[in-house]
């Protein structure tokens, strides 16, 4: 594979960041609790919380290094990846099962653990779409305001808005109605928060991870002139 303008590691991250997106889709089917007896609390979590907070670090990385006009395009095609890889999902469940297939796995329980991924597949779609635009958005922006100063808050402040439209938005599509409100409002505030958290964790790391990457690919861009509408989907960007 060729690298864009002659980058160095450009394909490799992009290919991790599809992995993290898909991965993420398939383990967020599972909602699990920690319980927490030092203050008699239970948080709820879905499998996505071990991984997907990656694919914001992901984010930085390409805004921050190769620029929005870039982040943009990944941003469309882990959404276009994701749509496949839900479509594929689907005609697997209606094609006829193999007999032996079927009475050792079963197409009953197969289909009761992935037809409930439709909902979270619109949900994930649409959290993904809000909260990864947000995120490159108000990181570019933040980076043009500070002259590139000040990536630790510019790090963290992006994630904060990314994560409240795409945390909001995954629990409301996927679980209204499905689990009670309490737990509703506890799944929200608990994903956001550790995702949150997650980030800020890492955010030394990323920072380093940033800085390495921009003296390797001797880049490091700065968006003045970019037209920010996320529908402006360029290959060739």
């Amino acid at each position: 594979m060729n690298n864009v303008k002659g980058y160095k590691i450009y394909d490799i991250i992009l290919s991790s960041f599809i992995a993290v997106l898909i991965i993420s889709n398939i383990v967020t089917l599972k909602v699990f609790v920690i319980k927490l007896p030092i203050i008699n609390k239970e948080l709820v979590f879905d499998g996505g919380a071990l991984i997907f907070p990656l694919s914001y670090i992901f984010a930085d990385i390409f805004t921050e290094v190769y620029g929005y006009k870039k982040s943009r395009k990944i941003i469309w095609l882990g959404f276009i990846f994701l749509i496949i890889y839900n479509i594929l999902l689907y005609i697997t469940i209606l094609l006829p099962p193999e007999s032996s297939w079927n009475s050792s796995v079963g197409q009953e329980n197969f289909e009761k653990v992935f037809n409930f991924s439709y909902r979270i597949a619109i949900a994930g779609i649409v959290g993904y779409f809000f909260g990864e635009f947000i995120n490159s958005y108000v990181l570019a922006k933040m980076k043009i305001l500070s002259k590139g100063k000040f990536l630790f808050l510019r790090v963290i402040v992006s994630t904060i808005f990314g994560q409240a439209a795409d945390t909001t938005l995954f629990c409301l599509i996927a679980f209204y109605g499905i689990i009670d409100n309490n737990a509703m409002i506890n799944y929200i505030v608990t994903g956001y928060f550790y995702k949150v958290a997650v980030e800020a964790i890492m955010s030394p790391i990323t920072i380093k991870v940033i800085k390495k990457i921009k003296q390797l690919e001797n880049e490091d861009y700065y968006d003045y002139n970019t037209n920010f509408n996320p529908f402006l989907f360029n290959l060739k960007d």
